[in-house]
């Protein structure tokens, strides 16, 4: 199954992805290309050093400076997918992961890659998921909320944010003093494999694998 992993900061998702490439002689799954909507992310280098084309789809890039700085949110975000779109559709892309990837896609690329969509999410939803819950953000308000419990969701994509059917979880205590960055330490180790599991169930509800 060639996939294109979608980043946006570090990219410790993705390298959990090409290091079990690496390592399992029967994958279902080949990172065809990385897409970042930032030319800062480290993602984009740990691409480089493992061979991987990456690209830079942002609405700078995308629709240039001037146009970009008019244009509102959703004009943004439907010229963004159409653009990761193309690439997907260059690269033979039959699944898209969000590995960290902090834009929404809309548009046709939803409609393209219906049930084929997956992003990993930091926390447990239903619980904290929606506009907004992302990164820390979903940290504190579940410290906020004195929650017992955390981790994280590989779920599918669909029109909604963070709505689609779940396809793996992890949980971890929430301990007494935690942090945003205590709790998200906790969780990191989790979201790399909740992120592999993810991919590989994709590929087998898929057909990619047995």
């Amino acid at each position: 199954m060639n996939i294109a992993v979608l980043v946006s900061g570090g990219g410790t998702n993705l390298q959990a992805l090409i290091d079990y490439e690496k390592s399992v002689s029967e994958c279902p799954y080949h990172i065809a290309v990385v897409i970042s909507n930032t030319k800062s992310a480290y993602a984009l280098e740990r691409a480089s050093l493992a061979g991987i084309p990456s690209f830079v789809k942002s609405p700078y890039s995308v629709m240039g400076k001037e146009v970009a700085e008019k244009a509102d949110r959703d004009t943004k975000r439907i010229a963004v997918s159409d653009a990761v779109l193309e690439v997907c559709r260059e690269y033979k892309v039959n699944a898209i992961v969000l590995a960290g990837y902090l834009s929404v896609l809309g548009g046709t690329i939803i409609d393209e890659y219906a049930g084929k969509i997956v992003n990993l999410h930091p926390a447990l939803l239903p619980k904290f998921g929606g506009v907004g819950m992302w990164g820390h953000n979903v940290h504190e308000a579940v410290l906020a909320a004195h929650e017992k419990e955390s981790g994280c969701t590989v779920h599918l994509v669909d029109s909604g944010c963070d709505t689609g059917k779940i396809l793996v979880q992890k949980k971890v205590p929430v301990m007494e003093g935690d942090t945003p960055d205590s709790l998200y330490s906790r969780i990191a180790p989790h979201e790399h494999e909740a992120m592999v599991e993810g991919v590989c169930l994709l590929a087998k509800l898929l057909g990619y694998s047995r």
